[in-house]
């Protein structure tokens, strides 16, 4: 048998990394997109995209993605094989670290083919180091859908100081329903999740004076409500509530309020996602008209 061969691809190899004979059931070939056209647009580097070769013949591959100014990947999102060691050898060697996040169409296991498909990679990524984290749904919110009125419970400000929001999610953290804040204070600290989540909504090339700081008649403050376009679509970036005001619904009046902000803002589609365990959120976009489109896993 060849040896194995595992490296990045070198510019202008694009057509090298398509060669790997794959289904498209899951990841981002299941919804019609090709890493050559989302490569061509930008979002993946030839450094940060690897194959393991035998015989010259791709039997593994992997892409990992970042923004435009990152200096290092932030998600491996295209990950396929034919030769399962390969591919597990091929996450191990390459020199790059990051949550695999695998997109998946919804009800995928009541698919034998695509529950093989996805269980085939995530058993790979494991062996290769990797955790299972969560599993999530996504939305995509078209005017279609109509934009729900504002309940008028609360008043939404904008806030410039970034000490205040810091501040916002430090309340809102404790006792979060969210996998990825909790797995962030549970092996650093909510300092650490508190920075992590406002440096995620920095990082957004969409203008700060939308995010929202809410409050209810009296003054005090019950959430943050953050709109935000990433480098691809209209998003809601975050929405959270401090603790002692949960249970009220708050999270629907912070949902409704960044839907108006965006759609004010002219976004013909708004895309979200929440963990499939944080049931009152799924409740919250399904009760404001967001309809599932996907499924994704993520692994840490």
């Amino acid at each position: 048998m060849p040896d194995l061969v595992i490296r990045p691809l070198t510019s202008g190899e694009e057509n090298l990394f398509a060669s790997l004979p794959d289904p498209g059931l899951v990841g981002f070939a299941a919804f019609g997109d090709t890493y050559t056209d989302m490569a061509a647009a930008g979002q993946y580097r030839p450094e940060w995209t690897w194959v393991a070769l035998r015989g010259g013949v791709v039997v593994a591959r992997a892409a990992w993605w970042a923004g435009p100014e990152d200096n290092k990947p932030l998600a491996l999102d295209w990950f396929d094989f034919t030769d399962h060691d390969a591919a597990v050898q091929l996450l191990r060697t390459a020199p790059l670290h990051a949550e695999y996040s695998l997109l998946l169409p919804t009800g995928w296991r009541e698919n034998p083919a695509v529950r093989q498909q996805a269980q085939s990679r995530i058993d790979a990524a494991v062996a290769a180091g990797l955790s299972p984290l969560v599993e999530r749904f996504r939305y995509r919110w078209t005017p279609d859908c109509a934009v729900p009125p504002r309940p008028g419970r609360l008043e939404f400000r904008p806030e410039p100081d970034d000490s205040a929001i810091y501040d916002a999610f430090r309340r809102i953290h404790q006792g979060s329903l969210d996998a990825h804040a909790r797995h962030t204070i549970a092996t650093s600290g909510i300092d650490a999740a508190c920075l992590e989540t406002l440096d995620y909504l920095r990082w957004k090339p969409s203008p700060r004076d939308w995010w929202r700081l809410a409050y209810n008649p009296v003054g005090e403050l019950v959430g943050l409500s953050a709109p935000a376009r990433n480098y691809g679509d209209p998003v809601i970036g975050y929405i959270g509530v401090v603790p002692e005001h949960r249970g009220h619904g708050y999270a629907y009046d912070l949902l409704v309020e960044a839907t108006h902000i965006l759609a004010d803002e002219g976004a013909d589609h708004i895309v979200a996602a929440t963990d499939q365990t944080n049931i009152p959120m799924a409740a919250t976009f399904a009760k404001a008209g967001y309809p599932i489109i996907q499924e994704r896993i993520d692994l840490t």
